[in-house]
């Protein structure tokens, strides 16, 4: 950054979340990032650039090597004018959402860190004339925990994103349940991953973004945010994949745009175009626990159907997905497990503070840090070094757990046969692309306690309402009665071998056809002889 090239008008709000705040460059393709803080809470200048530069330093020695050189931009730490950095604050201070303003940017030590613009294609340094179209997923947890150390037997048919849903939606974070389920997405199977972008379009939330030209098009705020619009989003997708003007507008102009979308988007997650030392990097990790989570919608429409769920069809090795699931499986205990963990470390750090230092509970983020993430024993030895291996292998995997993967498209050129970036192809188009992986910072170490409670909170908020609900929904439907010695058992079931199956007099059953619970399903398969037959 050149002092006397700063200029705030220059700069724009780009968002923000809880610890941070961009704006971007309006020609250039780099952003700055400030970090924020409540305002009573003040930290030293030197404070802050090491929080930075650690930042830096993990991104560079740690996610880089797990995820691959092209897909991580590690930025570097730069120094800004006072008097730039308090007029920026004052120009985008009417720009930022009000539930973001209890935090003020860091106007005091100068420091921010300078990245490149993710939201463009990531091999130009100025902006391109062409348009582009980026698309920002936060895809959560793509496994259910395999760990014995979990006590609730809920978690291992739930993802923890489905369940946390319900938490969210009751404290008012937001309006209505999502149907997207991570374990669709990462399930590497085309029709699954469908269904899951669909709902991430249906109900955005703070889980998927779209950008035009590095503007925000599509997106979810907060709560209060209005229903998405598909016409409105498909208005402005129109030009990326219909050119021709082949549609005009309406339904089905807007179902065909998004299902452009869609198509091009999951060919890109299932791409691999990283060839540098990740793309050969084995955590030993293979596909363990359940392949589908019982929440999905999707699998349960299959399954009261009467149909098994798709099989997972298995991510390729070097794309991205795949790379971010190794490194969620870091969590090898679960939080259940690794909280016994975080305790003997700490007893450590009150018996001994000056070793926090030694232990690299807070940096430096080198080689050696790295290194010690791989060892993937979890066999329990009973020593400091132990836990904190684990510890620090969750802190990891929280962080692919909450980062954000950038999806840049733009419209190929009738001479782009020169163009060396990847290209995906459309029904009547193709798109130049790149992958980036955005939100890389190491969770902090205090908040292991908050994800202990958090996490228990969230399970028995789901059991005791979801759970109980469908349990109520079950007794009710088969309670007993005068008539219950009217039942038939028929095993196995004659139409579906393997599955149980009730006949039961008409007169009492009545009612929805089919239903289903968080543990199974069983559905009304005709009548026959004044017979309606149950399988479940």
């Amino acid at each position: 950054m050149e002092e006397g090239k700063m200029d705030e008008n220059e700069w724009g709000y780009h968002g923000e979340g809880n610890k941070s705040l961009v704006v971007a460059h309006a020609q250039r393709c780099v952003v700055l990032r400030f970090l924020k803080f409540p305002p009573n809470r003040k930290k030293t200048s030197e404070e802050i650039f090491q929080h930075l530069q650690n930042i830096v330093d993990f991104g560079k020695n740690v996610m880089k090597e797990f995820l691959g050189e092209n897909y991580v931009h590690c930025g570097e730490v730069v120094q800004l004018p006072l008097e730039f950095v308090k007029q920026l604050c004052l120009k985008i201070q009417s720009e930022r959402p009000e539930s973001r303003c209890d935090k003020d940017l860091d106007t005091l030590s100068g420091y921010a860190m300078c990245l490149p613009n993710l939201t463009r294609l990531q091999t130009y340094r100025f902006a391109e004339h062409r348009p582009i179209l980026c698309v920002e997923i936060k895809p959560k947890c793509g496994f259910i925990p395999f760990s014995s150390d979990v006590t609730h037997e809920m978690k291992h048919k739930v993802c923890r994103y489905c369940m946390h849903q319900h938490l969210k939606v009751a404290t008012g974070k937001w309006r209505q349940i999502s149907r997207y389920c991570p374990l669709d997405l990462y399930s590497g199977n085309k029709q699954r991953m469908h269904f899951a972008l669909k709902s991430l379009l249906q109900e955005a939330q703070n889980n998927l973004k779209i950008f035009k030209n590095g503007e925000l098009i599509y997106g979810c705020k907060d709560a209060r945010s209005p229903v998405a619009d598909w016409s409105e989003l498909a208005h402005h997708l129109k030009p990326f994949f219909f050119p021709s003007n082949g549609l005009a507008s309406g339904p089905h102009c807007t179902r065909a745009v998004i299902r452009e979308l869609v198509h091009v988007i999951t060919r890109v997650l299932l791409s691999g175009s990283d060839k540098g030392r990740a793309g050969t990097l084995r955590l030993g990790l293979g596909p363990q626990g359940p392949r589908v989570c019982e929440a999905s919608p999707f699998s349960r429409s299959l399954r009261c159907q009467g149909k098994n769920t798709p099989e997972r069809s298995g991510l390729p090795k070097g794309c991205l997905l795949y790379k971010t699931l190794q490194v969620q499986m870091l969590d090898l205990l679960d939080i259940e497990g690794l909280y016994p963990l975080y305790n003997r470390v700490e007893r450590y750090l009150e018996e001994f503070p000056e070793e926090r230092k030694t232990l690299q509970i807070d940096g430096p983020y080198d080689e050696a840090f790295y290194q010690k993430l791989l060892d993937l024993s979890t066999e329990d030895d009973g020593t400091v070094a132990f836990a904190l291996t684990k510890v620090q292998q969750y802190r990891v995997a929280m962080t692919a757990k909450d980062c954000s993967i950038m999806i840049a498209l733009s419209p190929c050129l009738q001479d782009a046969s020169s163009d060396q970036r990847p290209v995906v192809p459309s029904s009547r188009s193709r798109f130049a692309f790149s992958v980036s992986v955005l939100d890389l910072d190491l969770k902090p170490y205090e908040s292991i306690p908050h994800q202990y409670k958090l996490d228990g909170k969230i399970v028995n908020y789901y059991s005791k309402t979801v759970c109980a609900k469908d349990n109520a929904v079950m007794s009710t439907r088969f309670k007993e009665s005068e008539d219950c010695t009217k039942w038939e058992a028929l095993w196995p079931a004659q139409t579906h071998p393997g599955r149980l199956a009730l006949r039961i007099p008409m007169e009492q059953e009545e009612g929805p056809s089919e239903r289903y619970t968080a543990s199974g399903y069983f559905s009304c398969m005709g009548r026959r002889n004044g017979y309606r037959q149950i399988h479940w």
